[in-house]
């Protein structure tokens, strides 16, 4: 075990506890590289959204013929989109690699987003507005 201190208590965390969390967004297709997404807006989007452990398919914007639309920075979606989309600029494809403390948890989603399940989400920004 590994010790970590703290200002105010000492804690004990194992090195499997020690893997990055969040989300991490590697530029496919670059934007226009000045608008960005900034709270409260609305946001239309193409995503498709696989399992980071095997790759298999869970979900797709592209499968229903239209675009998915949100608001972005209110939680209408997972904190990895809320926090990675938001880096990215109009026009933009990216993969956003999602840990599953930034995704869906220890619950999981119904049947298709097993518990504690790591994303990949390939995410394409349409419209800020």
């Amino acid at each position: 075990m590994q010790q970590v201190s703290t200002k105010a208590s000492k804690q004990f965390i194992t090195t499997n506890d020690l893997r990055r969390m969040g989300v991490t967004v590697d530029t496919i297709k670059p934007g226009d590289g000045t608008n960005y997404p900034r709270q409260g807006q609305r946001l239309t989007m193409h995503y498709t959204g696989t399992l980071k452990s095997n790759g298999s398919k869970f979900d797709s914007s592209h499968d229903r013929g239209r675009p998915f639309q949100f608001v972005i920075g209110i939680g209408q979606v997972i904190r990895g989109w809320d926090e990675g989309v938001m880096k990215m600029s109009l026009g933009e494809k990216a993969k956003l690699t999602i840990t599953s403390d930034y995704g869906y948890g220890s619950q999981g989603a119904g049947n298709v987003i097993p518990p504690n399940a790591d994303l990949v989400f390939e995410v394409e920004l349409l419209k800020i507005g």
